[in-house]
């Protein structure tokens, strides 16, 4: 299958540029699996379009200030760092060496020493390149913890955001439920929650639980490949608490719905099962790659926002509620002027 098989035309001006007005006010499309039809609604109908007993899964993870500004202390140049993972490197503390990835990498060379906003200094001590990807191992004379990202990160907004982050961004594109730092990117699907509709959605006797993935390459590292099945997918760290293995399982064997909220929670569901659809507890990482002809284990039903053209995110949802249907509602969506991409609107799949 080819990537370019999950192209479409999108016009530039469709690409949310910033969030909606208020949280939880954006358009909603509904599309039957089954048939392909596509129905309009906005978030607040949520609540009304799932069927009691229905268990909502999230993904709680929450955005680190990942975007980081170096200096570098022999030129001034201004150096991009995207904080991506901690690595365990002998003869360094622990959460002292970071992996990063680098625009202009070839100027980013080991040895290199670059400042940052607070006057702490790293140094560069590895190149490496993957799947056309620049990263360098940058490491520090002390642990970085989350401070340290609070006084020197920027919100790591995608690429097609043509601006720069701002104090709205440092609300707006976290979830009202986030807990657990670690994502380099936000769960976006989470983002068109309130407090109040979590609310409603209970009193609808609907149930919530929450696990963790925390986004990095995985979820938003494009597909280079000219054949989906020659992409790599990198490794996600993903966490599902004893409490909600257990509501998912019993949810499952009772016959009620899983609604996964998100790819993220999909991908975790996905992974922590066996074969017959049973989800265990604990921690693990994921590369679960999700395109047509995956048979889906855990998840029924899926909340989830518009995706990039030839995304891995694309050629998940494809998966699960057939390429044709994807397809024709994202050209619908495109004729209806809904919004795309991170602040854009939202999909509802049953």
């Amino acid at each position: 299958m080819k990537t370019s098989d999950f192209y479409f035309d999108l016009p530039e001006e469709l690409i949310a540029q910033k969030p909606s007005g208020t949280r939880g006010e954006e358009r909603l499309m509904l599309l039957n699996k089954s048939t392909g039809e596509t129905f309009n609604h906005v978030v607040q109908d949520l609540p009304d379009l799932i069927e009691k007993g229905t268990l909502m899964v999230f993904n709680n993870s929450k955005v680190r200030r990942s975007r980081c500004y170096g200096i570098k202390v022999t030129s001034g140049r201004e150096q991009e760092f995207m904080f991506l993972n901690q690595m365990n490197v002998s003869g360094y503390a622990p959460s002292s060496v970071w992996n990063c990835m680098v625009k202009g990498a070839k100027k980013v060379k080991v040895d290199n020493v670059y400042k940052f906003p607070d006057g702490s200094e790293g140094t560069i001590i590895e190149n490496k390149a993957d799947e056309g990807t620049e990263f360098r191992s940058i490491a520090f004379p002390f642990s970085l913890d989350e401070s340290w990202f609070e006084r020197n990160g920027h919100i790591p907004l995608p690429p097609y955001i043509k601006r720069a982050d701002t104090e709205i961004d440092g609300e707006r594109y976290q979830t009202v439920y986030a807990k657990e730092t670690g994502s380099a990117a936000c769960p976006t699907a989470g983002l068109h929650f309130t407090e109040t509709l979590l609310e409603k959605l209970k009193a609808r006797d609907i149930d919530l639980a929450y696990l963790t993935l925390h986004v990095g390459l995985g979820t938003f590292l494009p597909v280079r490949a000219e054949n989906i099945e020659d992409h790599k997918m990198h490794e996600e760290v993903y966490t599902v608490p004893e409490d909600v293995a257990e509501k998912i399982n019993r949810a499952k064997k009772e016959g009620r719905k899983i609604l996964a909220v998100g790819t993220t929670s999909v991908r975790t569901l996905e992974s922590a099962s066996d074969e017959n659809g049973i989800v265990k507890a604990g921690s693990g990482s994921t590369h679960i790659f999700m395109y047509p002809g995956y048979k889906f284990k855990v998840v029924d039903q899926m909340f989830t926002n518009f995706h990039t053209p030839e995304s891995t995110l694309i050629m998940l949802v494809s998966a699960f509620a057939g390429k044709e249907n994807i397809m024709n509602a994202y050209r619908k969506a495109v004729e209806e002027k809904y919004r795309f991409f991170s602040y854009g609107d939202c999909m509802l799949i049953k």
